[in-house]
This record gives structure tokens, C-alpha cells and sequence, in this order.
């Protein structure tokens, strides 16, 4: 409710929408440009995705091709569930910077009048 029982200003509503549409697009922005790293295998695989996701690189040791392995296969496999789990760590850290940087930018959305959040 609007303190004293009066309507809310549009135009000040307007403008809250828009500061808030920019930070949201700067916020989304930053986390495009922001590499975040993964790892597996005690840094045998290491994944680099952007703050907002993006799979950017992915650095492979080669002590993770196991020469010793029963199989190529194995190999292959044991490779690949490295690199899996690689993104999956490194895609868990960019939806925690994600959480970082748009969390209060959603919370700010909740404290605007007339809006359903």
C-alpha cells in the first residue's frame, strides 16, 4: 500500500521499472563477461563457463589419459565423466553467481507496488 492511502505516482513507478530493467541488464551483462572454473578429478578437467552459463573452455591434463587403463575405452569413458562432471561443477558456480547478482535485482521487483511478485 501507498503510505497515506494515496495512489502511486506513474511516473515514479516508471522510473523505478527502468532503473531496475538497466541494473537487470547491466547484472546480466557482467555475468556474460565473468569466467567462472570447474574441476574434476583433482584438476585433472577443468571446465570455464560465463557467469550466465556459457561454456567457454575446457582445459584436459594429460595424466587424465591414463595409459595404464585396461582399455581405450575405459579411457574414454573415465575421460568423459571427468569432463561431465568438470561443466557440472562449473555451471553449479555460475548459477551461484547468478544467485549473487540477480538475487537482489528479483527481491528489489517484490517491493514494487502494483506489480505480482
Amino acid at each position: 500500500m501507498i503510505p497515506g492511502g494515496g495512489q502511486p505516482d506513474m511516473q515514479q513507478l516508471l522510473q523505478q521499472a527502468q532503473k531496475m530493467q538497466q541494473d537487470l541488464a547491466a547484472a546480466q551483462q557482467e555475468l556474460a563477461e565473468t569466467p567462472v572454473e570447474g574441476t574434476a578429478g583433482g584438476g585433472l578437467v577443468k571446465a570455464t563457463v560465463t557467469g550466465s552459463g556459457e561454456l567457454q573452455g575446457l582445459l584436459i591434463d594429460p595424466r587424465a589419459l591414463d595409459p595404464e587403463a585396461a582399455s581405450p575405452e575405459e579411457t574414454a569413458e573415465t575421460l568423459a565423466d571427468l569432463v561431465v562432471a568438470a561443466v557440472r561443477d562449473a555451471t553449479n558456480a555460475a548459477q551461484e553467481l547468478q544467485q549473487q547478482k540477480l538475487g537482489p535485482l528479483a527481491q528489489g521487483l517484490g517491493g514494487m507496488p502494483g506489480l505480482p511478485f
